[in-house]
């Protein structure tokens, strides 16, 4: 296996090994596994994808998610990320799937707002647009280490309210349904993880964080946009040109990621596997105090 790096400091392109190959072997595996957290994004480029060998690779890292309430592939082990409707054409910009697709574009970090957060997410690409359609991603971790000394250490002991209807909102609102707002009520988690591999930390915002713990509502909402924008500057983020047969791996606990925008007319269909995070083999001890909510 080659580890390529990619991106500004961090991202790097797995060479010479299979999703398969990861996922039945244990020194692919072990060598995949460093060089995720090292590098907190990992591509792998011309695989033969199916459910079967994504879910295969996926279980390496741990237990998959099941898909909440509310999204395509419910009740499965896959989020189906698609503007394709039933007829198999393409869904009109204001259908909810395209309206969710929107939503997307904002910077975002995987579950935050489940009551277990997610470690990594597994994305492969099926059916792509000819132009558009790219996901750009942030390293928290960076943006962490670029703050002063004091700044750091005052997000070290600050939490941050995290929910799923608050980010939906932003694109349409009730985009999210009364179910999903049932099922997903908001978490409250530290602004700063800890990698227990590494010992490097990172911030952990994005747009489903909509306030902190003990601040004024505008002042929390100021501090959470202030920190996205400056994790987000020019130079500082990676962006990924899809081809059909790409998989894609990124570190929850270090990044942010978010959709670009694509033709309206053009199908764009991704198949995603997340992994929660929950104290699995390489992870380290995820229960509390590592992601523990306020009291």
């Amino acid at each position: 296996m080659d580890v390529i790096p990619l991106g500004p400091g961090f991202v790097a392109e797995l060479r010479a090994v299979t999703l398969a190959d990861v996922a039945s072997d244990d020194a692919a595996y072990a060598a995949a596994r460093a060089a995720f957290e090292e590098h907190s994004v990992l591509v792998l480029r011309d695989q033969e994808v199916t459910d079967e060998i994504q879910l295969a690779f996926s279980l390496r890292f741990g237990p998959p998610e099941v898909t909440k309430v509310g999204s395509q592939g419910t009740g499965s082990h896959f989020v189906i990320l698609s503007t394709i409707g039933p007829d198999g054409k393409v869904v009109p910009a204001d259908h909810r799937m395209a309206m969710r697709a929107k939503a997307n574009q904002l910077w975002h970090t995987d579950s935050s707002f489940k009551r277990v957060p997610a470690l990594t997410s597994i994305l492969s690409a099926r059916v792509i647009p000819a132009q558009g359609g790219e996901t750009e991603f942030a390293s928290t971790r960076l943006a962490f280490e670029r703050l002063d000394a004091g700044t750091r250490r005052q997000l070290q002991n600050s939490f941050a309210w995290h929910d799923y209807a608050h980010s939906r909102g932003q694109i349409v609102p009730g985009l999210a349904s009364p179910e999903e707002r049932t099922a997903l009520p908001p978490q409250c988690w530290r602004m700063v993880w800890t990698n227990p591999v590494n010992g490097r930390g990172a911030l952990y915002i994005a747009s489903h964080a909509y306030a902190v713990e003990g601040m004024d509502a505008a002042a929390g909402k100021k501090l959470i946009d202030e920190l996205t924008t400056a994790a987000t500057a020019p130079g500082t983020t990676y962006l990924h040109g899809w081809r059909k047969g790409d998989v894609v791996l990124w570190d929850n606990r270090a990044t942010m990621h978010r959709g670009r925008p694509w033709p309206a007319h053009e199908a764009r269909l991704m198949i995603r596997t997340t992994i929660s995070a929950t104290g699995v083999d390489g992870v380290g001890d995820m229960r509390p105090p590592f992601w523990q909510a306020a009291e």
